[in-house]
């Protein structure tokens, strides 16, 4: 069975690292559904109006591999432990496909294209489908979370001096300090001397993480 990639994201995040490990995190930050030509139809999202959330069905497009194990080291677990992959949201799966459920800010039937907030997708990530999101349907109050409830992570203190942050554009500040109070690290690395990096909206940012703070080193322009 072929799929077939209806559209890419355009987002602030050219690598994985630095992605939100979920999506819905960074509310106010951005990002744009482009489809690809065969499907850039404003016909096909007739009646999406109506709609305020959308389901994402994509490709694990940088974790693509011929083989697979029944078993993963899951993050939130510190990577030291391992459990079945169909229990884990880990991008190493028989078949690389992932969903994520993001809020429609502006459809644009002219393009078209849609806008949504609060994407945890790689920019260019291929998207093979989009899905309405329905309320009474999607949304389970007695839901469980399994393991996931029960290694939930307290936010890092997050300090950035005046001068850094000057450097980015002033919608992009609050989705940066969400992004690093989650802790962007694999949380199996504890060394703080180490400084890591990602890029983020065309910066380069530095950081390193002593204990419950998260001190950024330096945001430099890409």
């Amino acid at each position: 069975m072929d799929f077939k990639i209806i559209a890419r994201i355009k987002s602030d995040f050219p690598e994985k690292f630095g992605i939100p490990r979920q999506s819905g995190i960074l509310k106010s930050l951005r990002s744009t559904i482009q489809f690809t030509p065969e499907f850039r139809n404003a016909d096909a999202l007739r009646g999406l109006e109506g709609f305020s959330h959308l389901w994402l069905l994509w490709i694990f497009s940088e974790n693509i591999r011929d083989s697979w194990s029944p078993t993963v080291r899951p993050p939130r677990l510190g990577g030291n432990k391992r459990l079945g992959v169909f229990a884990t949201r880990s991008s190493f799966r028989p078949n690389p496909i992932a969903m994520s459920c993001v809020k429609i800010e502006e459809i644009r039937f002219d393009i078209p294209e849609i806008v949504v907030s609060g994407a945890d997708l790689m920019d260019g990530t291929p998207i093979v489908d989009i899905k309405p999101y329905l309320p009474y349907a999607d949304a389970i109050p007695d839901a469980t979370g399994g393991f996931a409830e029960a290694v939930r992570f307290n936010n890092l203190e997050v300090e950035i001096a005046a001068s850094d942050l000057a450097k980015l554009p002033e919608e992009k500040r609050e989705p940066l300090r969400l992004i690093l109070e989650e802790d962007p690290r694999p949380h199996y690395q504890a060394d703080p001397e180490r400084i890591y990096g990602f890029h983020f909206a065309g910066f380069e940012v530095k950081f390193k993480v002593n204990e419950n703070k998260l001190s950024v080193v330096s945001i430099e322009k890409a």
